[in-house]
């Protein structure tokens, strides 16, 4: 019982205190001082004693001792005085976090690369969405197109590079072109060419991927090699560019790839650009992205390419 004379009335229903309640709380704590506490807030001295007396009701403790000879912290008050201190500065800390992650300067993105792209393009567009944006974790993978427009439909992928995947429901930025080549045996009658047309090819045989690996680029092939005259006859079908340029080198049949390709195989192939064909790389992304990071790498990405030739330097 003799320590009845420290309690205030508790509020009717429990309350935790609001945090600008913790703020005028410590500023009074390290002050000593009401009128130096409120200066320093902004607020009127009446209204900041009442909101400390409503503080002290709410926790059912006195946490000052006001007299003639000032105002000192009581044994409740100097023990609840560390602990506001690190409430605040978690809110901070979380306020902090918060408006970071909405500036895109942290969090995490789940990119796909295109097998046939990320040769080129994963390096530097790693590289320099790490120097500008290092608080935010990249996780990345090389994937087929069928694979990457699945992951971007289903919220796997954040973003994915690739060629233009063709396909109405996946938004896409062009980052970079380059020449489509034939792809040819060395010591083909056309390997020295500087640049053939499609329908220099119409008697060849052709090597080409499987037409279930993404039904609209055949498609757009198909369109393409009728567009110059001929239907290809393919004689073999592969699931890579490495094995397709396998099967060109060994005198299987020939090929067009784009001419970023040249870096997987050296020898026994000759690139011949043909005219007027050109590969597009693409950031891809789905149209209810809506991560700030994803904003801050759209902007690393497309300044890198307005200043790199991706498919020749990256």
């Amino acid at each position: 019982m003799a320590n009845t004379r420290f309690l205030l009335p508790l509020q009717s229903e429990p309350v935790t205190p609001e945090l600008r309640h913790l703020r005028y709380f410590v500023a009074v704590a390290e002050h000593l001082s009401f009128t130096g506490a409120a200066r320093e807030l902004r607020i009127a001295q009446q209204s900041l004693s009442q909101q400390i007396s409503l503080l002290e009701r709410t926790l059912g403790t006195r946490l000052f001792d006001r007299d003639t000879r000032g105002t000192r912290l009581t044994e409740t008050g100097r023990m609840f005085l560390p602990e506001a201190r690190a409430v605040l500065a978690r809110a901070d800390a979380a306020v902090a976090t918060a408006r970071r992650a909405a500036a895109g300067e942290i969090g995490r993105l789940h990119l796909a690369f295109l097998v046939s792209t990320a040769n080129y393009m994963l390096p530097p567009v790693v590289r320099a969405f790490r120097e500008r944006c290092p608080g935010v974790e990249l996780a990345t993978e090389h994937v087929d197109i069928a694979g990457l427009v699945s992951g971007l439909r289903d919220g796997r992928y954040d973003a994915a590079f690739t060629r233009p995947p063709l396909v109405d429901d996946i938004a896409t930025a062009v980052l970079a072109d380059e020449p489509v080549c034939a792809v040819l045996p060395e010591g083909h009658p056309l390997a020295g060419r500087a640049e053939v047309h499609l329908r220099d090819l119409a008697g060849e045989r052709w090597v080409l991927t499987e037409r279930a690996s993404w039904p609209p680029w055949h498609r757009k092939y198909d369109k393409e090699f009728r567009a110059a005259g001929f239907e290809p006859d393919v004689v073999q079908r592969a699931s890579s560019m490495p094995n397709l340029l396998a099967l060109v080198a060994a005198g299987v049949g020939v090929t067009r790839l784009a001419r970023s390709a040249r870096s997987l195989r050296r020898s026994g192939v000759a690139f011949v650009p043909i005219a007027g064909d050109r590969a597009e790389t693409v950031i891809a992304w789905h149209p209810r992205q809506d991560k700030p990071a994803f904003l801050r790498l759209f902007d690393v990405v497309t300044e890198l390419a307005a200043t790199t030739n991706l498919p020749e330097d990256g």
